[in-house]
């Protein structure tokens, strides 16, 4: 039986999540964002189990992310598996996909960096500038506000909101009413006196009444990120290799007999490809069936446009044309 321990903990609803961070305050908190039908995110929970045992002091939670679409969408999870780290509430680090050496080293990295010996020298001023510097850099763009996207706690908060939903900005945020040394400290660190706060790339853009005059110049789309839409996602992978291959598994462990197939035969050809394993992201998985109006797996794309699956690919070997389809001729 495996033990029971106290450190390791799943979590099934958004008001849970938030008590959590509240309760492990300045100890690390290593979240995995995870799907039970992905075999890496199984693989990577026996991993966070290990980790649990070796560092008794950090907190490991497993989360389901579409059960908990909240939490799943306040951090821009979009595949899995994903690993947040928090102390005192914030995130201060990310780590995208099944790569257990990086989380390890990450763990260890940053469980070390939570008690700090007193007498260090440290000022209590330049550990609020670091921490500072590290939530203003926590994502590409920053909304410091007053309450949550889904529960603005004020007008200005509101409209800003409203506005990046609009234009389809990608962003993060903090809540400064969670945090008070934040919410003075930061008015002090950019020298802005009111929030909501806006960061580009970690440079303060303004607030509310600049975003408008961006937005309403059309400037705000060469000064904020924008969301990836899930076609702007697919059109990415697609184009990712000049000969894209979309299969259940990889090349070294195909997980069906039909990706299996296919991977014979294109090896037989001595094209450079590459593959995408569907089994590990669900979203792309549907959203490609209806994108390219092809239900089935696998699929094969040369130069972003579909060739078709295995029965195509099989008719092309037969006629001899396959190699020079792969090379686009």
């Amino acid at each position: 039986m495996p033990e029971n321990m106290e450190n390791l903990v799943d979590v099934t609803a958004s008001l849970q999540f938030e008590d959590l961070l509240k309760k492990t305050g300045k100890s690390l908190t290593v979240v995995h964002f995870l799907a039970p039908w992905a075999p890496q995110c199984t693989q990577m929970n026996d991993v966070l189990a290990e980790l649990a045992k070796e560092h008794s002091q950090t907190t490991f939670v497993k989360l389901e992310a579409e059960a908990v679409p909240e939490v799943s969408e306040k951090y821009e999870i979009s595949s899995v598996p994903t690993f947040l780290f928090f102390k005192s509430g914030e995130m201060i680090d990310r780590l995208d996909g099944a790569h257990a050496p990086e989380l390890s080293k990450k763990v260890q990295k940053l469980a070390t960096n939570t008690a700090r010996p007193v007498g260090t020298g440290d000022s209590p001023k330049e550990d609020l500038n670091e921490r500072l510097k590290k939530l203003i850099n926590a994502a590409p763009c920053m909304l410091f506000m007053k309450g949550s996207p889904q529960e603005p706690r004020c007008g200005f908060s509101r409209q800003i909101i409203q506005i990046f939903k609009d234009q389809s900005v990608q962003y993060s945020t903090f809540d400064i009413l969670s945090d008070e040394e934040v919410r003075q400290g930061l008015k002090t660190y950019s020298n802005w006196p009111t929030y909501p706060q806006v960061y580009a790339s970690g440079e303060l853009v303004g607030g509310l009444d600049i975003i408008k005059e961006l937005a309403e110049s059309g400037e705000l789309d060469n000064t904020l990120p924008k969301a990836v839409t899930l076609e702007q996602r697919l059109k990415s992978i697609i184009n990712k290799n000049s000969v894209m291959l979309f299969m259940k598994g990889n090349k070294e462990t195909p997980k069906c007999g039909f990706s299996r197939q296919i991977l014979e035969i294109m090896n037989s050809t001595g094209v450079d490809y590459d593959t995408f394993d569907i089994l590990q992201d669900e979203e792309v998985r549907q959203g490609l069936k209806t994108y390219s109006n092809w239900p089935t797996y696998p699929q094969l794309y040369v130069k972003g446009d579909l060739i078709g699956g295995l029965d195509i690919v099989k008719e092309l070997q037969e006629g001899s044309e396959l190699t020079s389809v792969l090379k686009g001729e």
